[in-house]
């Protein structure tokens, strides 16, 4: 229930955006359908303004979705790495053998006008992360008196962010009757995948009569297309 939760606080799934929808086109205003949702005005806010089809003005649930799912993975732009002055100072630092805490506490008092300027412990230890690889592993290691260049999160488990944005069932918490096929209507997916993982044709199997449907998948065969 904790992990549901979690997940609900930080993306709008599918559920709530066919809500969304429906309740636009039933005239709803933003309010309303935030309270229904139980989410703030201003997330549902900009949730339309974000994803609303500007050819049509129209918020389709759906492609919103996929437009959500799309931003996920676009790589951020790190702040150290992308401000040369931040970035020769936190190296100044990280050279005297001072930690990423040390070093964001000392820019907080040093430049607290400039936001630009400042820098939590977490971006110090992302930007450390990055560099860490190949050659200027072992130099970038050796700058941290811990000697250990990846950082463990210390949020209390049942606040992490999920690795998903929609709750997931384990396979191994499926029911007894899936496992021994003693009731039909309990299907599998699964892909074939083609030469160097360029073409693949997704499978669905029904368990008990092995009844067997082939997915065509012309755009590729990632989460999003299958």
């Amino acid at each position: 229930m904790d992990a549901e939760k979690n997940i609900n606080e930080c993306f709008l799934s599918l559920d709530e955006r066919i809500t969304i929808a429906n309740m636009l086109l039933a005239g709803s205003s933003c309010r309303k359908v935030a309270i229904t949702l139980g989410r703030s005005p201003s997330t549902i806010s900009r949730e339309i303004k974000a994803n609303t089809d500007p050819a049509t003005g129209r918020y389709y649930p759906h492609h919103a979705q996929e437009l959500s799912n799309s931003r996920l993975t676009r790589p951020r732009v790190r702040k150290i790495l992308s401000n040369p002055e931040l970035g020769e100072v936190v190296q100044e630092k990280l050279d005297l053998h001072w930690s990423p805490e040390e070093i964001s506490h000392w820019l907080y008092i040093k430049y607290p006008d400039n936001k630009d300027m400042n820098a939590c412990p977490e971006t110090i230890y992302q930007s450390i992360n990055v560099q860490a690889e190949g050659s200027l592993k072992r130099d970038v290691i050796s700058q941290l008196r811990s000697g250990w260049v990846y950082r463990r999160s210390h949020r209390q488990e049942a606040r992490r962010r999920p690795r998903f944005r929609e709750p997931m069932i384990n396979i191994s918490e499926r029911p007894p009757e899936v496992e021994d096929r003693a009731i039909p209507g309990h299907w599998e997916g699964d892909l074939i995948v083609g030469a160097k993982n360029k073409t693949a044709i997704g499978t669905l199997v029904e368990r008990r009569t092995r009844f067997c449907i082939l997915l065509y998948l012309p755009n590729g065969h990632a989460a999003l297309e299958v």
